[in-house]
Order: C-alpha cells, then sequence, then structure tokens
C-alpha cells in the first residue's frame, strides 16, 4: 500500500491513522498499526475501506488513544452508534478561535437565563412560552457544541507543547 490511500482516504479511521503518522513513522502502514493495535492488517484495512460497517467500541477506543485523535470517539458515537445521532457536531481548530467561540456562546447563554427563569418559574410551560423556550434550547445546543469542541482541544493536546 503506498502512503497515501485514495479508496481510504475519506474515512475517519484512516483520517487519524495518517494524521498520527507525523509522530509515530509505524502508524503511516496499516501494517504498522495494525500490530500496535493487535489487530491483523485486514481487519485494519475493512474498518478503513469501510468493509466493517461497525467497528468494535473497544477497537475504536484503542485507535483513539494510539492515534491521540479523541475526535474519532466523538465521530463514532454521532455517526456510528443509533444512540448519539443527536450529538453535537463538534469543531476542531485552534485554541484561540475556540475560545473565542466559547466566550460569545457564553454570552448568549447569559442572555437567556432570565428568559429561562420567567418561563419555568411556575412549573408550566405556556403555549405563548414555547417559541421562548426554543430559543433557550437551541443556545443550550450551541453551549453544548462549543464546550465539547474545547474539551476535545484539550484532550488531544493535553501532551503537547501547546498545552503545559
Amino acid at each position: 500500500m503506498g502512503s497515501n490511500p485514495t479508496k481510504a482516504a475519506a474515512n475517519m479511521y484512516c483520517k487519524c491513522r495518517l494524521a498520527a503518522a507525523k509522530g509515530n513513522d509505524k502508524l503511516n502502514s496499516r501494517e504498522g498499526a495494525a500490530e500496535l493495535l493487535g489487530l491483523s492488517p485486514s481487519t485494519l484495512a475493512d474498518y478503513e475501506l469501510g468493509n466493517t460497517k461497525v467497528v468494535p467500541v473497544d477497537k475504536v477506543n484503542l485507535m483513539a488513544d494510539l492515534y491521540n485523535a479523541p475526535e474519532l470517539k466523538h465521530w463514532y458515537c454521532r455517526n456510528v452508534c443509533p444512540l448519539g445521532e443527536d450529538m453535537p457536531q463538534i469543531e476542531l481548530g485552534e485554541l484561540d478561535r475556540l475560545t473565542i467561540k466559547t466566550l460569545a456562546v457564553l454570552k448568549k447563554a447569559t442572555s437567556v437565563k432570565d428568559d429561562l427563569l420567567d418561563i419555568t418559574s411556575d412549573g408550566v410551560i405556556t403555549s405563548d412560552e414555547k417559541p421562548k423556550l426554543d430559543t433557550i434550547l437551541e443556545t443550550l445546543k450551541e453551549v453544548t457544541s462549543v464546550a465539547q469542541s474545547l474539551i476535545v482541544w484539550a484532550e488531544k493536546n493535553n501532551n503537547e507543547e501547546g498545552c503545559k
């Protein structure tokens, strides 16, 4: 196999392995990665080529740890596990951008807290309060998404020089 697998290039397992190969030359090949993961090269190929529809969770955990790719766990839960399909989309990026997004969303969340108190204080949500509640819930989803993005960034960078 060449160093640029075209058929598996869009596959998340392959992307994470190749990104990790920048710091561990053994991960440049499926054979090397399979050895480190305790898999056969053909099993890893099946994962990366999409021939295995549901990769066992323990193998996803191994890959995420070996590849230093916590985003792989999140992707798996959101895209493979039917229970996680409503998980928020995360965005990996630079810390400064994630921080700005986090602060902007937290500012927005602060502005809706009074509405949340007003709507829920009597224990009943009336039909005229439902649109405001929907807005509040959307804001909370944004908070969840940006918080998850920041958590994944921190997990990924915890052992690198950028996070001391």
